[in-house]
């Protein structure tokens, strides 16, 4: 077998997956009893893993997740109000599919940011985008970028990824030009793209929070009516689990 030229060719096409399989099988003895279909399935399975892999890796880079929190480490046991059946369906993501938002909120320590972020997780396995930001910060950068040229690629990457969460909304008053950036970037995701929101806030303080009533109902229409909510409760889990949610 002509192994040397074949592996360069699998490079050189840019199949560096199929390469690295390729050159374990041939020097695996046991390989020789596989027919050409299963050598040819091997090799397939193998790149589309490479590219799989190297395509997520890609994705949670771009996302910038708070924490590195998966679906399979959620813990249902702790006496916060989780519950399981809801969660497990919005891992399912068919609320994404549907343009949804949703809305976790509850007490500091209850491990929203880590729900949301193991969600954004799952929708990058998924192959979907995911932008993680926390709001106070997120306000900030968007000043900045308006002042350097930067706001209108800003906004237009907020409007664009396909999962947006927004975290720790709430935590001081909006002002003027916050309300409007938060009416813009809601106005081009609303029924188009779906937005994950954590507060210690329940969603009936959001209105005081966004001050401006006309603003108010504006941004709050797009950002509620068609929202799942996950309400938890109870005492702060960083005292026993710092590491974990």
């Amino acid at each position: 077998m002509l192994a040397h030229p074949t592996l360069d060719k699998l490079n050189a096409m840019g199949l560096a997956g199929m390469a690295k399989a390729f050159g374990e099988l041939i020097s695996n003895g046991e390989a020789e009893q596989l027919s050409h279909a299963e050598w040819l399935g091997l090799l397939l399975e193998r790149e589309w893993s490479s590219r799989y892999d190297r395509k997520l890796a890609a994705r949670l880079r771009f996302a910038k997740l708070r924490h590195q929190a998966t679906p399979e480490d959620v813990d249902y046991r702790s006496a916060r109000g989780l519950d399981r059946a809801l969660f497990m369906k919005l891992l399912g993501g068919d609320w994404i599919n549907a343009h949804d938002n949703l809305a976790i909120c509850g007490p500091s320590g209850v491990g929203k940011s880590w729900l949301a972020c193991a969600l954004g997780h799952k929708a990058c396995r998924d192959d979907r985008s995911v932008l993680y930001q926390r709001v106070p910060r997120l306000f900030a950068q968007l000043a900045l970028a308006r002042g350097d040229g930067r706001y209108a690629r800003l906004q237009r990457t907020l409007g664009h990824v396909q999962v947006l969460i927004l975290d720790d909304w709430g935590l001081e008053p909006l002002n003027e030009q916050a309300r409007h950036d938060l009416l813009e970037i809601l106005e081009d995701r609303y029924g188009r793209r779906s937005t994950i929101i954590t507060s210690q806030l329940p969603v009936s303080a959001w209105h005081g929070v966004i001050g401006d009533p006309t603003y108010a109902d504006a941004i709050l229409d797009r950002l509620v009516h068609n929202a799942h909510r996950v309400e938890l409760s109870g005492d702060s889990m960083r005292r026993n689990l710092p590491r974990s949610a």
